[in-house]
């Protein structure tokens, strides 16, 4: 554990965060001519990482003009709960929405600050003292005051050492992560494209229930789950996080019973007031323990004929064929909305049973070395939360 690595912080002392570090001013009057290709809005910044791998060009036009470089710290000020902190390891503009740091002085490693600037103390700080109804925002002097302990110069040292190693185990399991999602997705797209089978309707195996109404103004904190649309994952799976589940009273259980989904039920988001990231059309599989109520906008595909493997189908309607299909097919302006119309005839392929058995086994495999990968990577990230934690903590715990 890296807590290991600190045996004592009698030596520490205690700073405001403005003792050491300052906020970046520098501005561009013109970006592109001065010589700037990238911006980075908070969008760019994903929580938990402090690569920035997403940006916008300069060239298709910006209204920012906050200059920051590389080494310098990204920080998120709106919606400072979303803990939005980057490293930059190019030039470029960014919003007036993040604050550009940097240590004022040698004493403070550069490397440690980002690290600092995660831990819980000074996010809890930040949206402590953030003002703003619908989006809060931190500023400055406020976060200036933010005091903390800070090592002497040669721990420091030590410390980002052993910070960096732990970002590198990360980065590595964040690369793999991808190209597990890639292998998984370049599957199903071959699954879904197989050649010289039969093809057929999507009708033709299955029908579709759209989901039931269920009053808001009943949601308790126990009872039956209610399905949103919000719990269907990308993963291809129902998640319940505490922040996206809804529960309604047990009676619901018997008043709706044909509404009722559990382990083996195929469901698909039928709404959504965005196109991007594939939350239209998405297609999840109900797993043991996911006993819920189908709410409306959620569609349930069922009466599949004993010829035809639900999973099977599930893997087909994951494919990017799919998703295109039902992008192409939604209809409305401002919110969108797919029908079993625009579904039915979706060509699917239909190999035999067999065949059918071999795809889902297949995928299943991707899938547990998938969950194995993203497993490894959430202990990683507790175990350094933990350790900012302890960074931010007043003393050493005694044994």
């Amino acid at each position: 554990m890296l807590e290991q690595m600190i045996s004592n912080k009698a030596d520490w002392t205690r700073v405001a965060f403005s003792d050491v570090v300052q906020l970046s001013k520098t501005r561009a009057k013109d970006p592109e001519a001065e010589g700037y290709e990238r911006v980075v809005g908070l969008e760019h910044i994903e929580p938990g990482d402090l690569r920035i791998r997403r940006w916008a060009d300069i060239a298709d036009g910006t209204t920012f003009t906050s200059v920051f470089k590389p080494g310098q710290v990204l920080f998120g000020k709106r919606r400072a709960y979303q803990r939005k902190v980057a490293v930059a390891d190019f030039a470029g503009v960014c919003s007036g929405d993040i604050y550009v740091l940097e240590p004022s002085s040698d004493a403070l490693i550069p490397e440690l600050l980002p690290f600092i600037c995660q831990t819980d103390a000074f996010f809890e700080h930040a949206v402590g003292t953030s003002a703003g109804s619908l989006s809060p925002r931190t500023n400055w002097k406020s976060l200036a005051d933010f005091e903390f302990l800070l090592p002497p110069i040669q721990e420091q040292a030590r410390l980002v050492e052993a910070l960096k190693a732990s970002e590198a185990v990360l980065e590595t399991l964040f690369h793999l992560v991808v190209q597990t999602r890639q292998l998984r997705q370049a599957c199903l797209d071959h699954f879904a494209g197989l050649n010289g089978v039969t093809q057929t309707h999507l009708e033709n195996v299955c029908e579709m229930q759209n989901g039931r109404s269920f009053p808001g103004d009943s949601y308790t904190e126990e009872g039956i789950r209610l399905l949103r649309p919000g719990n269907l994952g990308t993963s291809g799976y129902l998640e319940w996080s505490e922040s996206a589940t809804k529960h309604l009273p047990s009676h619901f259980e018997s008043e709706a019973k044909a509404y009722i989904v559990d382990g083996g039920d195929l469901v698909i988001n039928l709404t959504a007031q965005s196109l991007e990231e594939g939350f239209m059309g998405r297609v999840c599989l109900a797993r043991e323990g996911d006993k819920s109520l189908l709410n409306q906008r959620i569609g349930r595909l069922h009466a599949f004929p004993d010829t035809v493997l639900p999973e099977f189908v599930f893997r087909v309607l994951q494919s990017s064929r799919f998703q295109t299909h039902a992008i192409k097919m939604c209809e409305g302006s401002k919110i969108k909305h797919l029908f079993w119309q625009h579904l039915s005839h979706f060509k699917i392929p239909l190999p035999d049973h067999a065949k059918q058995l071999q795809v889902v086994q297949a995928c299943r495999a991707i899938d547990q070395r998938l969950n194995e990968v993203q497993l490894r990577q959430r202990h990683t990230l507790l175990d350094r939360t933990k350790f900012f934690e302890f960074l931010a903590s007043e003393v050493i715990p005694q044994p």
